[in-house]
């Protein structure tokens, strides 16, 4: 039986025939990935569409003075790629790297293509899938600019409630833009206020 995990996900958006669920058998790949290791570097093409069965993972860029900065995180049942690179083929300006030990399974264009026109219903859950990641990114943009620190810490626990106690400070202050030291006191007031 195919993994149950992804199908389960799915099957959250649209109920699938079994038939439907034996094209995807040979589409996915099931990888195993260390901790730290890259998935996706800055520079290469996307070649894949990662559905996280377990595990932790940042997408992130690297500005001209050498800092990361964390544009999203994913974890279980959850999907993670550079889409502009997977979709264009272009080569990526962003990392995709696993906090924790991780097990995934990745499609490559070609046959995530093959399941939309042969799965119709599969290319109607990536157009909710990738719409939620819009309006999530949107969100995330009109923050930065209008938002304190704390209103942004708020924001990502709305976001990634399940994350808060898995990531480190570091990587949740790179992802708010700010010092890991200000994230602290960011916490502190908050809990003072509770």
């Amino acid at each position: 039986m195919f993994n149950q995990a992804l199908i389960q996900h799915l099957e959250s958006f649209i109920p699938l025939k079994e038939n439907e669920k034996a094209l995807f058998e040979d589409k996915f790949v099931s990888r195993l990935v260390k901790r730290k290791e890259k998935i996706l570097t800055a520079g290469e093409v996307c070649k894949q569409y990662t559905f996280i069965v377990k595990g932790c993972f940042r997408m992130y860029g690297v500005d001209d003075k050498g800092f990361e900065h964390n544009i999203q995180f994913a974890a279980e049942n959850d999907w993670i790629a550079d889409i502009s690179s997977f979709y264009t083929q272009k080569t990526s300006q962003l990392n995709i790297e696993a906090l924790e030990a991780s097990e995934l399974l990745q499609i490559k264009q070609q046959d995530l293509f093959f399941l939309f026109t042969n799965v119709p219903k599969l290319n109607r859950i990536f157009k909710v899938m990738i719409e939620h990641k819009y309006i999530e990114l949107q969100n995330r943009v009109l923050q930065n600019f209008s938002s304190t620190a704390e209103q942004r810490y708020l924001g990502f626990l709305e976001q990634y409630p399940h994350l808060s106690n898995r990531l480190p400070n570091t990587q949740i202050a790179s992802y708010l833009g700010i010092t890991p030291e200000f994230l602290s006191k960011v916490r502190k007031n908050i809990q003072s206020k509770a």
